[in-house]
């Protein structure tokens, strides 16, 4: 078995500036685990090609695209929002991160790979159709269930968001899609303040949960309401917004996962892939800003899938 790590140099060169959250340590502490974990004979690196405009317009709007291209400074910084920036290597690196999706997507359409794991930046689950927002310029798990409904046929995807924030762009973007199921767990109340129980729609599944909120109290809510979903909806592709900021060190939230906590929900999420989906499984790298807590917790995660 081979789990295929997407990535590219150019995520690293996306500078939102010093202090910021989102910083280039972020992936660099990832890799470096993954090429020392005991396990990394299982992994393929593969290097991320950049997104077309034609990938990109699933998603996002004419005028959104041309904002982000346009707000690419050739030096110093673009402020988008209050903590949404950009550099002069951000928007390669955007595009890089939804390539690694699309390309994800072909390889498991072709087999090429058991599962697939996108170690990219910045993140994309607030990017709506139209707006970058906290850290994210383009939503890139959004893009690419898009992407594999229109290229591949594939008549159902989910999309499971264990970000300990909401993905308020995923949602923005997929609500009333048909063939898509969205169900995110998260920390309420938080950034971005959607996702509430009352937005569920008929394929939008939001599950909150307080602050202080433990491995025990997450399973029981993954095993009494996230399974059962899917199992009920029986994906063809399953992807999967991977955040690993709800664990107990992150200093941007109030969960208190651990590792052991993510290797249990790689492997739930496995399961229903192997059932469902032929093994059909795609995680992209969402939030996490402690870099030991993320390095281990992406270990953990990925160990499930072996």
């Amino acid at each position: 078995m081979t789990i295929a790590i997407y990535s590219h140099k150019a995520c690293l060169e996306h500078d939102p500036g010093s202090g910021h959250p989102e910083n280039d340590g972020r992936l660099s502490s990832i890799m470096e685990a993954l090429t020392h974990c005991s396990f990394a004979e299982k992994l393929k690196k593969v290097d991320a090609p950049l997104a077309t405009d034609e990938q990109l317009l699933l998603a996002h709007s004419h005028s959104h695209i041309a904002h982000i291209k346009a707000s690419a400074p050739s030096k110093g910084f673009s402020y988008l929002d209050g903590d949404t920036v950009m550099s002069p290597g951000s928007l390669n690196a955007a595009l890089r991160a939804a390539g690694a999706a699309c390309l994800a997507v072909d390889d498991s359409i072709a087999g090429k790979y058991s599962s697939a794991f996108c170690a990219i930046r910045p993140p994309g689950h607030h990017a709506t159709h139209d707006r970058a927002m906290r850290f994210c310029l383009f939503n890139t798990i959004a893009i690419a269930a898009l992407y594999a409904q229109k290229q591949y046929k594939i008549a159902r995807i989910a999309i499971v968001d264990f970000d300990v924030h909401h993905g308020n762009g995923t949602e923005d973007i997929v609500e009333g899609k048909q063939g898509i199921l969205y169900i995110s767990t998260h920390q309420s109340p938080l950034f971005p303040g959607t996702g509430t129980m009352r937005e569920a729609g008929n394929n939008i599944i939001n599950l909150t949960l307080p602050a202080g909120t433990d491995g025990v109290r997450y399973r029981q809510l993954f095993t009494e309401s996230v399974l059962p979903a899917l199992e009920v909806f029986a994906p063809e592709m399953l992807l999967v917004s991977a955040g690993f900021d709800g664990h107990r060190d992150d200093p941007l939230a109030g969960f208190s996962l651990v590792e052991e906590d993510y290797k249990w929900i790689g492997k739930q999420l496995n399961q229903i892939a192997q059932t469902y989906c032929e093994g059909k499984i795609i995680s992209i790298l969402e939030g996490g800003y402690d870099h030991n807590a993320l390095a281990e917790s992406v270990k953990a995660y990925l160990s499930s899938f072996l």
